[in-house]
């Protein structure tokens, strides 16, 4: 039942879980979290969770490291401190772009992060947008993903009204092929629009390289469909691409926004029309962005799934994403 259930924030995503808890009518738990003097870390509740549903809310962002350490302590604490379940709330899954061995030597990270998870205590996993939908195999636990597709084309379509554009005047673009699905999905919610895929390459980490471009994107508003932005590459290439072979604009829609080292300023520099990202990763957007920027909040969709949970009802399949 509800009244046993217990939210923690970490350091991650307080906001996040402040709405979460808000909206639930639950209080955010009261917890430690800090570092000593060598950098180690050490995270623990500090309310009596015996017999609890306890639900923490934690990205695994930058910094990926650090914020996983914190999850995987706490999460010990709490198994020590014998509560009923424990429920990983990780709107942004980190290390989850190295899910099988691309040259030989690599690690898979999302592997090692998925066992470490379970070791650690966690009996479920939630997520958005989940990078591959393969590294739900690695896990023994339920692995609920979040789709934000539905959430993302409300939002388009009330900037589209602001804006007098119509549905057959949109394509949405896959910037590569592993975004097709998602392209479709957008595109369906999206009436009358079309859908247009970018064959691309990387040659380097952190680099993009456009190929080939399938489909009629000249004199239409285009809408770039992504789960990260990173260093903006894909982005910045992507955008270049479509405008060169007519797009009267660009827009995007990424679900983490992690924006390493000058993305921010590198998109800025393509003049996006709009920019739409979630709230999976808190982070303050520099000003002169406010008016470009739309921050989509996934809480609702996080409340609606733990509510489910938490009553024992069955999940709503238009909340899950099968990437």
């Amino acid at each position: 039942m509800i009244e046993r259930t217990q939210i923690y924030a970490l350091n991650a995503n307080p906001k996040l879980a402040a709405a979460i808890a808000r909206k639930l009518n639950i209080p955010v738990g009261n917890c430690e979290v800090r570092y000593f003097a060598d950098g180690e870390c050490l995270a623990r509740p500090l309310d009596n969770v015996r017999g609890k549903e306890v639900y923490v809310i934690q990205s695994t962002a930058h910094p990926g490291s650090q914020n996983l350490m914190e999850l995987l302590i706490f999460l010990d604490a709490l198994k020590r401190a014998d509560v009923k379940t424990i429920n990983c709330v990780i709107p942004y899954f980190g290390y989850a772009r190295q899910d099988r061995i691309a040259q030989p030597g690599e690690p898979i990270t999302a592997k090692l992060v998925a066992d470490c998870l379970q070791v650690a205590g966690a009996d479920r996993i939630i997520t958005i947008d989940l990078h591959t939908p393969q590294i739900q195999g690695f896990f023994n636990i339920p692995v609920n993903t979040l789709s934000v597709i539905p959430t993302f084309a409300s939002e388009i379509k009330k900037y589209m009204d602001r804006s007098h554009i119509l549905g057959k005047e949109i394509v949405v673009v896959s910037p590569d092929h592993g975004s097709a699905n998602r392209a479709r999905d957008l595109a369906t919610n999206i009436l009358d629009s079309t859908i247009a895929i970018i064959d691309k390459r990387r040659p380097e980490p952190n680099q993009a390289e456009v190929l080939y471009l399938i489909g009629e994107v000249k004199g239409k508003h285009a809408i770039i469909i992504d789960d990260i932005i990173d260093t903006g590459g894909t982005v910045v290439a992507a955008s270049n691409a479509l405008k060169k072979a007519g797009a009267i604009s660009v827009s995007v829609a990424a679900t983490h926004g992690i924006f390493s080292l000058d993305a921010l300023k590198r998109i800025e520099e393509i003049g996006l029309s709009a920019l739409f990202v979630t709230n999976s990763i808190e982070r303050e957007y520099q000003p002169q962005w406010n008016s470009t920027v739309y921050i989509v909040d996934i809480s609702d969709l996080l409340v609606e799934i733990i509510d489910h949970i938490a009553r024992g009802l069955p999940i709503d399949e238009r909340l899950l994403s099968y990437y």
